[in-house]
């Protein structure tokens, strides 16, 4: 199995120096010292989020390193690594976002191209954790795949990993090298702050999310909302009591994920029957929206979807949908690991 050299163009070249001089912009305050603590890493892209890479690329004023990824008629991926690694630090940039198991094995090759290459140390840039959600079993006889997951990042010879908003805190757990999972709620307050009403509420779709709500509010000035659930069978369950006072209230429903939109869904139908404003904003870090999610959430009431891109957004249009980037965030967080700094107020 070969793969085929990569073309790279006077285009592709010219972007990547745009690139470079926005970034040496942006970084003149670190002083004279910076090009030589930034360039002994390289940052790869994996094809799960090209624009976010870029963006983060664009923020720490380097290119992206060379590579390239081909998939096979028979579903097998193959890598290359088109510049050395020897003895440097490697980001690897690769949510494992729809479709999950593609991209958990790109990302797997990607590192293990490097540790083959000599890389001196390999971090993986995990903003969206696919399997999150299977952090437990719920029976006696099923896996739990967060845990698999996480001893495959391992094997495959990566040395630290960094994230974004896990479903479960638990997940750091299950690996045994250093895990930074950092949270997107500063950055969807700073978009929300000024577009919400001043007696927004802030609503917890159910009670795993109550920390994560209570840190909007703690930003927002403002007072927390929880619904309590039922399952009602092995894909659905109900919401059987809102506790807090909603009625006549604008509602901010916030989550870590929005997949299906289903949860979210029937928290808009919750609040609404508590006599909440037909006043909704919904937060949430990834935005997967598989499925009927857009059509689930295109309710008259939500005003707007505001998420991360954490997970590249379709194509299509959506007038409800809006992004704000994590990349000044993954590049800070890179930047500070470069320099061995603290990253404890990026938590």
């Amino acid at each position: 199995m070969s793969i085929p050299p990569r073309p790279e163009s006077e285009r592709e070249l010219l972007a990547s120096d745009r690139l470079l001089a926005m970034g040496r912009r942006e970084l003149r305050g670190y002083g004279a010292g910076w090009e030589t603590m930034m360039g002994d890493f390289v940052l790869f892209a994996g094809t799960a989020n090209p624009p976010l890479a870029t963006a983060t690329a664009a923020e720490l004023g380097v290119r992206l390193g060379a590579c390239f990824t081909q998939r096979f008629p028979d579903g097998e991926t193959a890598v290359r690594l088109d510049e050395p690694v020897r003895g440097r630090d490697v980001f690897l940039v690769q949510p494992t976002a729809p479709p999950v198991n593609d991209h958990l094995v790109e990302l797997l090759a990607l590192a293990d191209a490097c540790r083959r290459s000599a890389a001196g140390r390999i971090t993986a840039v995990v903003p969206y954790f696919g399997y999150a959600r299977s952090d437990k079993r719920h029976g006696r006889r099923e896996p739990i795949t967060a845990s698999l997951v996480a001893r495959m990042i391992q094997a495959a010879g990566i040395d630290h990993v960094l994230t974004l908003d896990l479903h479960a805190a638990q997940i750091e757990g299950f690996f045994q090298i250093p895990v930074d999972a950092l949270t997107a709620v500063p950055t969807l307050t700073r978009a929300l702050r000024d577009r919400l009403s001043p007696d927004t509420v802030v609503v917890s779709p159910d009670t795993g999310r109550v920390k994560t709500a209570t840190d909007f509010a703690h930003r927002l000035n403002t007072t927390v909302v929880v619904l309590h659930k039922r399952r009602t069978s092995g894909t659905e369950t109900e919401v059987t009591h809102v506790v807090g006072d909603v009625a006549g209230r604008a509602c901010l429903i916030i989550d870590d994920m929005i997949s299906t939109g289903g949860t979210i869904a029937r928290a808009v139908e919750a609040v609404l029957a508590a006599g909440a404003r037909p006043e909704i904003t919904v937060a949430a870090t990834h935005g997967l929206f598989v499925g009927e999610a857009r059509r689930l959430l295109a309710h008259e009431a939500v005003r707007a979807v505001v998420v991360t891109d954490t997970v590249a957004c379709a194509e299509q249009p959506w007038p409800l949908l809006e992004v704000v980037s994590v990349a000044p965030l993954l590049a800070e967080a890179i930047r500070r690991l470069r320099a061995d700094g603290s990253l404890g107020d990026l938590y």
